[in-house]
């Protein structure tokens, strides 16, 4: 191998190892590559051709300091030469002392990237042998690590296992963690259930302070393991129970008022009846027990009047005809009665359903958006709305007809119902014109929201008698926190969904 080669494989070593070009580590990895190739350079032998030369002291001391290079030796010589001169030698020597304590007592906590970076200075320090001064400073920024290190991020380790500051490899061995401990999605879950599980089940609202629990539950589900969560949780299910005793008492006394006036009526029915016997005066006198002595709870009420009707069903056989002539009445009655609640339910349906889209009408919406108010109000629970137009509707009627138009219509409020969540409510506020409620949203997730509903508008096939009808969506948006009213959020809507029209439609202004 030529020496020409043995140059450019020096220089590949140093850019591959990613060391500066100096004349040391040059001739360092240059003797290397030579060594490599078999080929002896005489400049590469070291400190042999010298140490021949020197008395048998110098050699020993030679090779307990490890001196391998030329330039070492001539640095280590200089230096031998330097300690001739007692007085800057002690004072050298003091500086280098005090230095290698410090760096003693700093390399006992080696764990920080701080500290690397310091020994890594040091080092480069030795190596190219520093003066006083370089020595003094080095020494400052080490006490300076010494006093501003703080190990106590370890002590967060302590709940998984002994601690030792000393041996961060025993700390870590020592480590116990536990996999099957509840996590964070563990801890949303069993937040859902709790809150699913603080709703009343008979009474008919919650109280304030469960609903304050509830929701921090919703918004923070490692609210459960602060130790404040036991008293509450505590204290809200005994409201629970109190509500729902409260809603059973007030179901008891209605059923009681309800057997009152029963009892009247039978026994009214049984004085006037002309073939009593002491089976019915039996009856009779069941039913005055009754009301004398009201029960106090379903499962007593529920035992008397079965008694009383099975007396009833056994014994009182003479009622039958007077009883077959009220039930047909009361049969009739029912009839009617279901006739009015059938038309009840269509006429509420209606009232609140648009006929085209079967969204949401504009009435149903302002009791949604009434709601979402009263829970912002009370709890302030943040929502947003958005207003959608459908852009140049009227020429789709003028050029497809209104039959197209409708279709168009019905379309994009499947559109909506496609896109909304859960907490959302969609509906048709008018015309061409729907408004979005979505409830526990801030004004990024509605952007979202509405940037969804426009692009899929934007590519939909609208299709009406083999004709594709091109469609897009202004959409303004507006967030109930960034308003002081109701009245004024929705004209903060309205004015986005303007600027939307006027900057080109087919997008979302908030």
């Amino acid at each position: 191998m030529t020496i020409n080669q043995i140059v450019r494989n020096t220089v590949e070593r140093l850019k591959a190892e990613g060391k500066a070009w100096s004349p040391d580590l040059y001739a360092e990895a240059f003797c290397i590559e030579a060594k490599k190739a078999g080929v002896k350079v005489e400049d590469c032998q070291g400190i042999d051709r010298y140490t021949p030369l020197m008395d048998k002291k110098t050699q020993d001391e030679v090779k307990q300091y490890r001196v391998k290079t030329t330039a070492e030796l001539v640095r280590f010589l200089i230096s031998k030469m330097s300690r001739l001169n007692p007085s800057e030698a002690s004072i050298l020597v003091e500086a280098l002392s005090a230095l290698t304590k410090v760096m003693a007592m700093s390399i006992t906590t080696l764990h920080n990237h701080n500290a690397t970076a310091l020994a890594k200075k040091t080092i480069s320090m030795i190596e190219t042998q520093g003066g006083k001064t370089q020595i003094e400073l080095l020494k400052q920024a080490w006490e300076n690590f010494l006093e501003m290190y703080d190990d106590s991020f370890l002590e967060k380790l302590s709940d998984y296992g002994k601690v030792d500051s000393h041996n961060l490899k025993k700390t870590i061995e020592s480590l116990r963690i536990d996999s099957s401990a509840p996590q964070k999605n563990d801890l949303t879950r069993v937040a859902q259930l709790l809150v699913m599980g603080l709703s009343p089940s008979i009474a008919p609202a919650i109280d304030d302070k469960t609903a304050l629990l509830t929701q921090k539950l919703q918004e923070n589900p490692d609210y459960i393991s602060r130790d404040v969560f036991e008293k509450e949780i505590r204290a809200a299910i005994a409201m629970r129970i109190a509500l729902d005793k409260q809603s059973v008492e007030e179901m008891v006394k209605g059923l009681d008022e309800l057997l009152g006036k029963l009892s009247v009526q039978l026994i009214d029915l049984i004085e006037r009846s002309e073939n009593s016997t002491t089976e019915i005066r039996d009856v009779k006198r069941d039913l005055e027990a009754l009301d004398s002595d009201k029960p106090k709870d379903f499962k007593t009420a529920h035992k008397r009047l079965y008694a009383i009707a099975t007396a009833l069903e056994e014994k009182v056989e003479i009622l039958s005809i007077d009883l077959r002539s009220h039930n047909t009445k009361v049969n009739e009655m029912g009839q009617k009665i279901a006739v009015l609640e059938s038309q009840l339910e269509t006429a509420t349906q209606a009232s609140r359903e648009d006929f085209l889209t079967k969204l949401l009408n504009k009435r149903a919406l302002q009791e949604v958006i009434e709601v979402k108010e009263a829970e912002y109000e009370r709890y302030g629970r943040n929502y947003c709305i958005a207003m959608l137009d459908l852009d140049f509707f009227k020429s789709v009627n003028d050029t497809y007809g209104h039959e197209a138009g409708d279709a168009v219509l019905k379309a994009f409020a499947q559109i909506l119902k496609d896109e909304a969540r859960v907490n959302d409510t969609v509906g048709r506020f008018g015309g061409e014109e729907f408004l979005a409620i979505l409830g526990d949203t801030d004004l990024s997730g509605a952007q979202t929201f509405a940037q969804k509903v426009r692009g899929h508008v934007e590519e939909a096939h609208f299709m009406y008698q083999g004709q594709r009808i091109t469609v897009t969506v202004s959409i303004g948006i507006a967030q109930r926190k960034d308003y002081p009213s109701l009245d004024t959020l929705k004209v903060g809507a309205d004015e986005r969904l303007y600027d939307a029209k006027h900057k080109g439609r087919n997008r979302v202004e908030a």
